[in-house]
C-alpha cells in the first residue's frame, strides 16, 4: 500500500531511511543548514546524489572537495547543482550561504563508482503537454539513464507543472514488474512543494484498474512512497506544483512505463509526451 508522510520538521533525519519496509530500494532526506553549519553521512548500501534545492555548500566526498555547490535562491528558478556520491563513501557538507536546503536521494546498488558533480548546465530539460490537455509540465533530469558518468539504477528529477493547476503522471502508468520490453520494476518517492505554499493537490494510487484509491491530499512538504500501482497526480487550479522525484530500479537501468490500457490512447494526444517517455531510457 502506498504511503503519505505528512509535512513535518525532520530535523535532518532521513524521511525515508535505509531499508525502508515499503520501498527498500530508496533513501530520502531533506537537510537544512545555516551558514557555517555542517552535516555528515555515509550510506553503506546506497549510491546517492546531493541536490542543492536552495543555497550553496561545500561538499566533500571522501578526499574530493566540490566547492560552492549551488546558487539557487528559489526552487522555482533555474536548475539545481548537485554532487553524486558512490555507496559507502563518507560525505561532509558545510553551508556557505545564509541558509541552504539539500535534497538527498539514494538508491540501493551493489557497485561502486566515482563521485562527480552535476552542474546546472548538465541538467537535461524536457517540456511537454499543453494547457489545452491540462498536462503542461517541465522535467529537469539530475540523474537519468543518459548520465555520462558511471552510476547505478538511481534516477532523480525535478518536475514542475507549467502554469496554474493540471495533471502529472498522466496517462496513469505503473512500473512494478520486470517484464521488458513492456515494463521494468522501479520504486518511487516524491517530495511535493507548492507555489504559493498554501496550494494543494491529490495523489492517486491504485493497483488494479477497477480499484478506488487510495487518494492522498497533498500539501507543501508532503512525501509519497510508491511501491506499486498506477499513480497520477494533480495540482488544484491556481497553484503551481513541484515534485522532487526519486526512482530506483530493482534490476534495470531503463525505466519502462506501462500505461493503463483504458487511458493509453492519450499518449497519442498529449504533445511531446513520447519525448518524456524516451528521456527515462538510454
Amino acid at each position: 500500500m502506498p504511503q503519505h508522510i505528512r509535512p513535518h520538521d525532520n530535523k535532518n533525519q532521513a524521511i525515508v531511511a535505509e531499508h525502508n519496509e515499503l520501498v527498500p530500494l530508496v533513501y530520502f532526506n531533506v537537510v537544512r543548514l545555516k551558514e557555517g553549519e555542517t552535516y555528515t553521512a555515509q550510506l553503506e548500501n546506497y549510491e546517492s546524489v546531493y541536490v542543492m534545492a536552495t543555497g550553496s555548500c561545500d561538499i566533500k566526498v571522501k578526499d574530493e572537495l566540490f566547492e560552492a555547490v549551488g546558487n539557487r535562491m528559489s526552487l522555482w528558478e533555474g536548475k539545481p547543482d548537485s554532487v553524486y556520491v558512490p555507496l559507502n563513501m563518507p560525505v561532509h557538507v558545510t553551508c556557505r550561504s545564509q541558509t541552504a536546503e539539500i535534497y538527498i536521494a539514494g538508491g540501493k546498488i551493489e557497485t561502486t563508482f566515482e563521485p562527480f558533480r552535476v552542474r546546472p548546465e548538465d541538467v537535461g530539460t524536457i517540456q511537454y503537454g499543453s494547457d489545452d490537455t491540462k498536462t503542461h509540465r517541465r522535467i529537469q533530469h539530475v540523474l537519468s539513464p543518459n548520465t555520462q558518468q558511471g552510476k547505478g539504477r538511481l534516477l532523480v528529477s525535478e518536475l514542475f507543472t507549467v502554469g496554474a493547476g493540471g495533471w502529472s503522471g498522466f496517462p496513469p502508468h505503473k512500473h512494478d514488474e520486470d517484464r521488458p520490453p513492456v515494463e521494468t520494476r522501479y520504486e518511487e518517492v516524491y517530495l511535493f512543494k507548492f507555489k504559493p505554499e498554501w496550494g494543494f493537490g491529490a495523489q492517486f494510487c491504485y493497483v488494479k484498474e477497477d480499484d478506488f484509491g487510495p487518494v492522498f491530499h497533498l500539501k507543501d512538504g508532503s512525501t509519497i512512497l510508491i511501491d506499486k500501482g498506477y499513480h497520477p497526480c494533480v495540482a488544484a487550479p491556481g497553484y503551481e506544483m513541484y515534485y522532487f522525484t526519486i526512482i530506483v530500479g530493482e534490476t534495470h537501468k531503463d525505466l519502462l512505463q506501462y500505461f493503463e490500457p483504458a487511458h493509453a490512447y492519450q499518449v497519442e494526444t498529449i504533445p511531446g509526451i513520447k519525448d518524456m517517455i524516451a528521456g527515462f531510457k538510454k
